[in-house]
């Protein structure tokens, strides 16, 4: 008997779930159907660094998850015949302009290598060293190269892991949907039940749990970035990321274009509108590295709305007490680096039951997740 399987939400972790739902032993027996009206979605708006190892976060779990992510990174894009253009490891430079904090990066860089060798190769570089591999920089300060450090564009990697799942089992409808109280999806056709759902609508969480009775912990955070044209270096198309000092993330994807941002707005939350004085700041924050930048040079605006939690940890898994409903959301600034992994255990937990032991990786779901009865 075919197994039918919802997924509510198309941003990173619902493509990643759809992708593996597609390739996992058994996946001939499933039929999928992915829910997604694409607004707001924090994905679509999004080109990440891949380079979770020298974060300053004390949440022992979340670094789990982010390691585990970032190693699983090779294996999916190979799996999904992904292109370099979504996906690639071109390194990480990380700055520090004091002599004595780049020597505690580099420290904590080689202490941190011993127990993930996917970092790659790790090198103190000079601030001209830094120039050679990022010749646009005007300004570049001394950091730290991790080699296996990457980029990946946001949309072009859910595009692209969503037209291979719809190769298999995949069938997307671009609408928004709720849920009764009983779990069933209610669609513009009515309400259609499925033996598993999956809900992976980031901030929208709250809203999408409410008829069955749930109150999710999870608040919106707008995140705004620019594109930008600069000099095109043909014999450098794989220029490192760069996270300097006192700036915004740099994210160069070669053929002249240049990714900065993104921001962090609490106040946001649903906002989607592009705010011309953000503009201007994320335009000034490249300005202090690349001289020669103008308002002109600006080529494209990116606007999405991250999930949080309280804990800023990230929440997936199973739903005490709502046995065929598997939830996903708080992933913030991080998602692009934890979405992949989040979305491959639950496509196995949705295909193949259970309850899985996922303590290492999060704290338990009833932290995030109450009745509303309570």
């Amino acid at each position: 008997m075919q197994k039918r399987i919802a997924i509510i939400g198309g941003g990173i972790v619902g493509a990643t779930a759809a992708f593996y739902l597609s390739q996992l032993p058994g996946a001939q027996q499933v039929k999928v159907t992915l829910f997604d009206d694409g607004v707001g979605q924090a994905t679509s708006a999004a080109a990440g660094i891949i380079s979770p190892w020298l974060s300053k976060r004390r949440n022992q779990r979340w670094y789990r998850l982010a390691k585990a992510g970032a190693a699983l990174y090779p294996e999916l894009i190979h799996d999904a015949h992904l292109g370099t253009e979504v996906y690639q490891q071109t390194g990480t430079i990380v700055t520090r302009e004091a002599a004595v904090d780049l020597e505690v990066l580099a420290h904590l860089a080689q202490e941190r290598r011993q127990t993930a060798p996917t970092m790659g190769d790790v090198r103190v570089l000079s601030a001209k060293e830094i120039q050679a591999q990022l010749p646009m920089l005007t300004a570049p300060q001394p950091g730290v190269l991790i080699s296996g450090g990457a980029r990946v564009d946001g949309p072009a990697l859910v595009q692209g892991l969503l037209q291979r799942a719809s190769e298999v089992n995949l069938s997307i409808k671009r609408e928004r949907v709720t849920l009764t109280t009983s779990g069933d999806v209610v669609t513009s056709m009515g309400p259609k039940r499925f033996d598993r759902v999956i809900v992976t609508v980031g901030a929208w969480l709250k809203e999408v749990l409410a008829p069955v009775g749930i109150t999710a912990d999870v608040r919106p955070q707008k995140g705004q970035l620019i594109e930008l044209a600069v000099k095109d270096y043909p014999l450098q198309e794989q220029m490192p990321v760069l996270m300097p000092e006192g700036e915004r993330d740099f994210i160069p994807f070669g053929h002249g274009k240049l990714i900065v941002g993104a921001t962090h707005e609490d106040g946001g939350k649903f906002d989607l509108s592009r705010d011309p004085a953000v503009k201007a700041d994320l335009l000034a924050s490249a300005q202090r590295l690349v001289s020669g930048l103008t308002p002109e040079s600006i080529t494209g605006m990116r606007v999405g709305t991250r999930a949080y939690t309280s804990d800023f940890a990230p929440f997936f898994g199973p739903v005490p007490e709502h046995e065929k409903l598997l939830v996903a959301s708080g992933l913030g600034s991080s998602g692009l680096t934890t979405g992949p992994e989040i979305g491959r255990r639950l496509a196995g937990s949705a295909l193949y039951g259970g309850e899985p032991d996922w303590s290492e990786y999060e704290k338990p779901l009833t932290t995030y997740l109450s009745s509303s009865a309570e």
